[in-house]
């Protein structure tokens, strides 16, 4: 089992919204990064649990978690061209872009901040706070994505 970091800006996709969707599930499309890519693609696997972090938004933090209930395929908005994400090298026989299904577990009592995970002991080596991190989709290790279970739920 793997555990991750999603990110999404709240008011482009939520927790709230994830919640509302159908059987509490999404496709996570859009990831245009080559490394996030490769995550999604190669090493998510289905029961991989994932921190689901609300980013550019204030404050920010992780509002929840989910779980991979469908591993990568091909990511449909990239042949969409009136998609935002729309990438005209990407084709259904030969596509660069990839995306999972994933599915709330739980959306926390109260979002477990940034600011609160920069001064957490037990997460100061964390992806998420390293310097120069832009990646919208990144593992974390069992013992971070626990403590921010234990924040969020204190």
């Amino acid at each position: 089992m793997n555990w991750w970091v999603v990110k999404s800006e709240p008011d482009v996709f939520s927790v709230d919204d994830l919640e509302k969707s159908p059987d509490k599930t999404t496709y996570w499309d859009g990831v245009r990064n080559y490394q996030a890519r490769n995550f999604l693609r190669d090493t998510m696997k289905t029961g991989d649990k994932v921190l689901f972090y609300h980013s550019n938004s204030d404050p920010m933090g992780v509002a929840g978690w989910c779980e991979v209930v469908k591993e990568g395929y091909p990511d449909s908005s990239a042949f969409d061209p009136e998609s935002h994400y729309f990438d005209a090298s990407s084709t259904p026989d030969n596509p660069v872009w990839i995306m999972v299904d994933i599915k709330l577990v739980e959306k926390f009592p109260r979002l477990v901040t940034l600011q609160e995970i920069k001064e957490n002991p037990t997460l100061k080596d964390m992806t998420l706070i390293k310097r120069g991190n832009r990646l919208s989709v990144f593992p974390v290790k069992e013992e971070e994505f626990n403590e921010i279970l234990r924040l969020a739920r204190q």
